[in-house]
């Protein structure tokens, strides 16, 4: 346990942050999915409606990795590594398609 009032500040002021980068992340986590199942749909059933999904699905999913990096919640190569992943998801199915 700490030893000092300041040691027990930044023990309360680490569990915090550490909660709020756990539901960004979370957050984070949950976008990428939707966008996945949304390009799956598309890939299924390639329909301009299915399109304007998986580009709103990816639009959030951009905008929260890029507020992620902007809060240093990830790092900058760890978001830019998981907007190609959801880049390449979609260039896979429209090449098949």
């Amino acid at each position: 346990m700490a030893n000092s009032k300041s040691a027990l500040k930044r023990i309360a002021v680490a569990e915090r942050n550490r909660l709020h980068n756990k539901a960004y992340k979370s957050a984070v986590r949950t976008l990428m999915k939707k966008y996945f199942e949304a390009v799956q749909a598309y890939g299924n059933n390639p329909t301009p409606d299915n399109l304007s999904v998986v580009e709103q699905c990816m639009s959030a999913a951009y905008s929260k990795i890029d507020k992620a990096v902007k809060r240093h919640v990830l790092h900058r190569n760890n978001g830019a590594r998981k907007k190609a992943r959801l880049a390449k998801a979609l260039k896979q199915v429209a090449t098949a398609s």
